[in-house]
């Protein structure tokens, strides 16, 4: 499989952007921010820079606010600090010809008040998702979040689009908006993490409501072809978060809703774990969705790089993202493109401080030299 013929190495044309490949750097949380700002630092810079390969770069999630924090040393994008450190990153990953987006996050429950000078954390329902944090002093469970009052959710998607704008003054390409694996807009779609009863609680429409209103907030900062999403429809379990028989029909509604927009793109993950026996579950969420939203489609979760270039060949997806491989393979393109072995990743130093497992990776070039 040559560069000519392999799907995954043709550009391909994004909105107003043109991408020079269709492997994407999938969101990773990293947790090397270890500074009071919670800024990007130099480390940052590099990391990125040595993965500006990628036809689109999507950056670690990047906390919308304060509030937002769940997780020990995790870059946001709502201080100046934040968004200088950012804009080094942004300037040195368009310097080497890359593309980069940023992924908005809020954790919602997933967190602790420890984060939040004692505070509960914010969450549709003051329901605990029994899950372990990983706190200043160590992992800790949860605790009752608090329950958003309106004024709360109002507040909470002037963050989103705060950030928004934070994003585009870093030098940001767009910026995709963390709707999945159990944070908060999963958790006002989710019915045993949302038992609200009044606009934003209930039926799907209202449960699918606080992601729409920070989708069009977000809009009035960005074009919506500047504008990401991601999802992942046949989640099982995960902090607390049960699928219910109502999950994939709520995702076809937003999906069905989504193609009144002009996004950059949906980005979506294939099962975390095997839901063959799931019967409210689907197991091929690429095929699945691809007949039901319009715009462009990009998969994740366990592709290499034949299955990556098998799933656009299909035409079952537009875009392929990659996560651990990135983190190992900072020359992911290139292994790809003359199929060269990929490095394995360390799990043990995805979330450690330090440039162990971050930017220590080296190219396959470079390993042959060595």
């Amino acid at each position: 499989m040559t560069m000519e013929k392999q799907a995954l190495l043709q550009s391909y044309q994004m909105g107003d952007l043109n991408l020079k490949n269709r492997v994407i750097m999938a969101p990773m949380t990293r947790s090397r921010a270890e500074n009071e700002a919670n800024a990007p630092t130099d480390m940052h810079v590099t990391y990125y820079t040595q993965r500006a390969g990628a036809g689109l770069i999507i950056s670690e999630g990047s906390q919308v606010s304060s509030r937002a924090v769940g997780y020990i040393n995790t870059a946001g994008i709502h201080s100046p600090e934040q968004v200088e450190g950012w804009k080094k990153v942004t300037e040195a990953v368009h310097k080497d010809g890359g593309k980069i987006f940023i992924q908005l996050w809020h954790v919602g429950r997933i967190s602790h008040p420890k984060f939040h000078n004692g505070d509960k954390p914010l969450a549709p329902s003051a329901i605990n998702p029994n899950a372990d944090v990983y706190t200043p002093d160590g992992q800790e469970k949860t605790v009752d979040p608090k329950a958003m009052s309106l004024q709360e959710i109002q507040e909470t998607v002037q963050e989103f689009k705060s950030a928004a704008q934070n994003a585009k003054d870093a030098g940001f390409d767009g910026v995709e908006i963390h709707s999945s694996n159990g944070y908060l807009i999963h958790q006002f779609f989710n019915k045993n993490s949302n038992q609200r009863t009044d606009e934003y609680g209930g039926s799907i429409p209202n449960r699918a409501r606080f992601f729409f209103e920070v989708l069009d907030a977000i809009n009035e900062v960005w074009p919506e072809n500047r504008i990401g999403c991601r999802f992942n429809p046949s989640l099982h379990k995960i902090f607390g978060i049960v699928a219910s028989e109502e999950s994939i029909e709520t995702f076809d509604y937003i999906m069905e809703k989504l193609n009144a927009y002009d996004l950059a793109y949906v980005h979506l993950s294939e099962p975390f774990s095997d839901v063959s026996d799931v019967p409210y579950l689907i197991t091929d969420i690429a095929k699945h969705y691809r007949k039901i939203y319009k715009g462009t489609l990009m998969i994740n979760a366990g592709f290499d790089r034949e299955s990556g270039n098998k799933v656009i060949e299909d035409g079952d997806a537009d875009l392929v993202s990659y996560a651990k491989w990135y983190i190992s393979n900072p020359d992911l393109v290139e292994r790809f493109e003359n199929k060269w072995p990929l490095a394995e990743f360390n799990e043990d130093t995805f979330y450690t401080p330090g440039k162990e497992g971050y930017i220590d990776y080296p190219a396959y070039e470079e390993q042959r030299e060595s």
